[in-house]
């Protein structure tokens, strides 16, 4: 048998184990991430499930490790409680990426099973493992079971031939077996990779070849591992490990000998990482960001490589390097040996170790027209933002994160390229006569009979990336206890009545515009937190004041029908034909009125 036959054999009951068979496998170690977990844990309770081994179960949050994200940071805390009831180890939010912990604190080893919500599981073949990122319900049945059915993949035997060449990296490798291959023809295979220069790539290296195997669409890419890859593991977990070898006579579907002296570095053009061009075929594109991390590029040798690069030179102006490791572990290492001091000297941001762009949930996105060369594994039209995303190896980022363009180490200018002037931004908005603003606003009114009402409540935080005034209304009050569906109920002209300091907390506009958005003529209060009245008069959005002794005289219920006069503060209740009084807007609040905002 091969690598990946002789692993399923030895976790299931079947020996020999062929192609095409379909086989119950035991799961040496079953995770699930914060993307995913909840999925997993309410497939659990839904389905009245038990965790078969705590001991080999567990959580690892590296998609968003800030927990910046509502969502993220919801599903966390659900996660964790969880694993509180149910004695499950939490890799959380300060520990960095699950398979690379999985790998450095010994929960996998060579020959073992593991299976997790991350398509990059089969990083695992770096150290001859088997590693399967699988859904939700797979890793769910795993949890209680200790196994999931596979079918025994076909196996490809990749040989490589010759001397690697100098500035050829791991990345550069598997970005040549990329261009050569695509992204479908080693598709559902299991990869094996030997020769010479196979033995000598470091656990580094392999992590990096093995994190693209899912790009190649192959099950998995492994590694034999060498004496030095045991040594290597042994002294990150104190383990001793045997490594799971091919039969002399194991039987592989096709055989590739690739002369591995003819490969170049590489780059990736944007949208697909099989989608490669040599190096010099971009040099001098120019970069507004580089982006150094992720399962395949975040590893301590990658950041030695690039700290060499950086020392004692600059970012170029404009561009914005971002650097996050792939574990806590290796983030400290790299402060002890002084490299994070060389990123910061040299104008990077460093983050904490996580997955990061390409799992966006931390640094590494861009925006519309933002040009990134990144050492992700995907870069998949907006997977990692907007713009446009290319891949290289650590080395190319660095060089041209300090060029400013797309270069090598060897050919880094002695001056950046700076930008140049696109006048994109020249204001083409012709002014044009405003129409007369109507100084009386008549609606039903809605009360709501709270003090100290926030920004937050009005127009919540995880709304704040929003820009068109037209999309914000649909989410005004949605974080205020008994107002959720105000947006889904407000009518054109319908008028806000609500008690002291409404607007208390932040400056974001949006908790002005989004009333704007939906039409409202007018909001009445007792007081209104500073910033908030300032933002609402600038906007031409009526917010007025009132006494509540005087204001009662109206007896105001509950969706009446009121006119409210700016010019006088006469206040009518034509639902019951009573009249009050409010505050009336002063000089200057007019005066940004008719003009229709103070723009």
């Amino acid at each position: 048998m091969n690598i990946i036959e002789k692993i399923i054999s030895g976790h299931s009951n079947l020996s020999p184990v062929r192609p095409g068979d379909i086989v119950d496998v035991h799961v040496d170690t079953r995770a699930a991430r914060d993307f995913g977990g909840a999925n997993v844990v309410k497939n659990m309770l839904d389905h009245g499930l038990t965790i078969e081994d705590p001991s080999r179960t567990f959580f690892t949050f590296d998609c968003n490790p800030g927990g910046s994200d509502q969502k993220y940071a919801a599903n966390q805390q659900y996660c964790r409680q969880y694993a509180r009831e149910n004695d499950i180890r939490v890799y959380d939010v300060d520990s960095g990426i699950g398979t690379h912990l999985a790998i450095d604190h010994g929960l996998a080893w060579p020959g073992s099973t593991f299976v997790s919500t991350d398509s990059h599981a089969n990083i695992l073949g770096a150290i001859g493992a088997f590693g399967q990122g699988m859904g939700d319900q797979d890793i769910a049945a795993a949890w209680a079971k200790g196994y999931v059915w596979f079918k025994v993949p076909a196996s490809i035997k990749i040989n490589l031939t010759g001397k690697r060449p100098k500035d050829v990296y791991a990345k550069d490798i598997i970005l040549n077996l990329l261009s050569i291959f695509g992204a479908n023809k080693l598709l559902g295979y299991s990869v094996e990779i030997h020769g010479e220069e196979a033995d000598n790539l470091t656990l580094d290296e392999r992590i990096t070849i093995s994190s693209m195997a899912t790009e190649m669409g192959a099950i998995i890419i492994l590694f034999t591992p060498t004496p030095a890859i045991l040594a290597d593991l042994k002294a990150r977990t104190g383990k001793d490990y045997v490594a799971i070898q091919a039969d002399p006579n194991a039987k592989y579907e096709k055989t590739f000998d690739i002369d591995i002296a003819k490969f170049v570095p590489m780059v990736a053009m944007p949208g697909h990482p099989h989608d490669d061009s040599t190096i010099s075929g971009v040099l001098k594109t120019k970069i507004d960001s580089g982006f150094i991390g992720s399962c395949t590029n975040g590893r301590m040798e990658d950041l030695r490589i690039v700290a060499s690069i950086l020392k004692d030179k600059q970012v170029a102006p404009g561009v914005v390097l971002k650097i996050v490791p792939s574990t806590n572990d290796i983030w400290i290492q790299a402060m002890k040996e002084g490299l994070i001091e060389i990123f910061k000297e040299s104008g990077a941001l460093v983050s904490n170790a996580g997955c990061a762009g390409c799992a966006a949930g931390q640094l590494g996105q861009n925006g519309p027209g933002e040009v990134t060369i990144s050492t992700g594994n995907r870069n998949f039209e907006g997977k990692q933002g907007k713009g446009k995303v290319f891949l290289a190896s650590p080395a190319i980022v660095a060089a041209s994160a300090i060029a400013g363009y797309i270069t090598t180490p060897d050919q880094i200018p002695d001056k950046p390229a700076k930008f140049k002037k696109s006048g994109g931004f020249n204001s083409s908005v012709s002014q044009k006569p405003k129409g007369k603003k109507p100084v009386i606003a008549e609606g039903n009114v809605w009360i709501i009979a709270k003090d100290d009402i926030d920004t937050d409540m009005i127009f919540h935080n995880r709304y704040l990336t929003i820009t068109d005034i037209k999309e914000m209304g649909q989410y005004t009050f949605d974080n205020l206890k008994g107002f959720e569906d105000f947006a889904q109920n407000a009518k054109p002209g319908d008028i806000v009545m609500t008690h002291k300091n409404f607007g208390a907390g932040s400056s974001r506009q949006q908790a002005v515009d989004c009333f704007l958005s939906l039409g409202i003529s007018c909001i009445l209060a007792e007081s209104y937190g500073a910033i908030y009245e300032r933002n609402a008069i600038n906007a031409a959005l009526p917010v007025l004041t009132y006494n509540p002794e005087k204001i009662a005289q109206a007896d105001i219920e509950n969706g009446n029908r009121i006119r409210v006069n700016f010019e006088t503060g006469v206040l009518v209740n034509i639902t019951k034909g009573k009249t009050a009084s409010v505050n009336k807007f002063y000089n200057a609040q007019m005066a940004v009125f008719k003009n229709g905002g103070l723009l």
